[in-house]
């Protein structure tokens, strides 16, 4: 193995994500659309693919817990990626995501992430998040 993919399997100089939104706040019935920006590193990466997920996250101190973020998955993509990142450049992915119910805040410390996943072939997988809300159109 040469220096440069030991560098690139452990995470240095490995590729880094963006994800750009079109629309972070969307009203009921509108699709979340968007674009995952891929840019390559030092080296070449090999992609196995980009995971999607958009999680409720709620802040709330539990006795019976040490943690006080509480993450529950409402949507998960899988993006198929055929190929590499090379060296220095950008790769673009466009995605759409369709809400449904589950997106809905009742609980005023809750919010909604989208985190992408990129999994690197023998390396550190990376990851972006970003905030984006969800609501009623009012009548």
């Amino acid at each position: 193995m040469k220096f440069k993919d030991f560098l690139s399997s452990i995470g240095i100089g490995s590729i880094k994500v963006d994800t750009v939104v079109e629309r972070p706040h969307l009203e009921e019935g509108e699709t979340l659309n968007g674009t995952v920006y891929l840019d390559g590193g030092s080296g070449d990466q090999e992609i196995d693919y980009i995971e999607l997920q958009v999680i409720r996250l709620v802040e709330d101190y539990r006795q019976d817990s040490d943690f006080d973020f509480y993450e529950t998955p409402v949507a998960k993509q899988s993006l198929e990626f055929a190929g590499s990142v090379k060296s220095k450049n950008t790769v673009m992915q466009q995605f759409e995501i369709v809400p449904d119910e589950r997106w809905e805040l009742e609980n005023i410390n809750a919010k909604l992430i989208l985190r992408t996943i990129v999994h690197v072939k023998n390396g550190v997988n990376v990851q972006d998040e970003d905030e984006i809300t969800y609501g009623k159109i009012d009548s």
